[in-house]
């Protein structure tokens, strides 16, 4: 595996591999690998003939009072991680290299519509910052396909709505969550908790499945279904964010007509904001 950290050397190695007729496949990450992101890699190596991953702390998307400075950059042990799961290349450029020297003067995108609510809410700014620095890696490596991790739904549904509307020639794989035995979603955010926090983060998967469960058999109490989740994540310690039943296309409030839903959930516990969802068909 070749590490890169200049843009113009991940250019000549994308036009080698186009030359030879190959499909280049990107695994976007922040670093702080773990399984879920060796799930990714695996995908693309499955799906192209060259597979590049990505390692950078994007600090667009990092709100004022986050953890951008706390945030675990492990690069050598996710250099080796990558390298024993066939990652072709390794692109870890700076901030400098990205933004230049004041990343706040960048010219930004804004998605609009999808971004306004739940983590969007929460995190103003930050989906504008995932879509510049997404965009951005596109344009750098002109991927085939490029992999996400579905526990980031609504950032998934972001970065669709980005790739249709600028008409952008790539094609968006989404990757199933891996989880710890407990039902945890692996996540870099795991490492900030300690062991009855983790045991107690749990609890969020275990909301997730009840609650599908329930509208499953055809309970359609909407509000009465997130409220329970949310007391009884409270019970476990944590607190919520949010808890929501969406329609899985848009995110809207889920309806009576929608057959395609997404139960979307955040919670803080310990230093973590934690994320995750389920989707399902009724």
């Amino acid at each position: 595996m070749r590490l890169v950290t200049e843009s113009k050397y991940l250019r000549a190695l994308v036009a080698e591999q186009r030359s030879n007729g190959n499909t280049v496949g990107l695994v976007p990450t922040m670093g702080n690998l773990h399984a879920g992101h060796m799930q990714l890699v695996t995908e693309a190596r499955q799906q192209c003939d060259f597979v590049i991953s990505t390692i950078f702390v994007n600090p667009l998307q990092f709100g004022p009072t986050e953890d951008l400075d706390a945030y675990p950059r492990t690069l050598e042990a996710d250099k080796n991680l990558l390298a024993e799961n066939g990652c072709n290349v390794l692109f870890a450029p700076s901030v400098e290299e990205i933004y230049g020297t004041d990343p706040r003067q960048q010219t930004t995108i804004h998605v609009p519509g999808i971004t306004e609510k739940y983590c969007g809410a929460s995190r103003p700014g930050h989906f504008d910052g995932v879509a510049t620095v997404v965009c951005k890696l596109f344009n750098l490596s002109n991927p085939d396909v490029a992999f996400f991790g579905l526990k980031d739904y609504q950032q998934f549904l972001v970065i669709k709505k980005l790739v249709r509307d600028l008409g952008l020639a790539v094609e968006l794989k989404g990757v199933e969550t891996v989880r710890e035995a407990s039902g945890l979603a692996m996540s870099s955010r795991n490492g900030y908790l300690s062991k009855q926090e983790r045991k107690n983060a749990a609890s969020i998967y275990h909301c997730l499945q009840n609650t599908a469960s329930a509208l499953a058999s055809g309970n359609k109490a909407f509000s009465e279904l997130e409220a329970q989740a949310i007391t009884a994540l409270r019970e476990d310690g944590l607190e919520p964010d949010y808890y929501a039943i969406c329609n899985a296309e848009n995110l809207a409030a889920a309806s009576s007509k929608d057959r395609n839903l997404v139960i979307l959930a955040a919670a803080r516990i310990g230093a973590s904001r934690l994320i995750d969802n389920l989707r399902l068909t009724i």
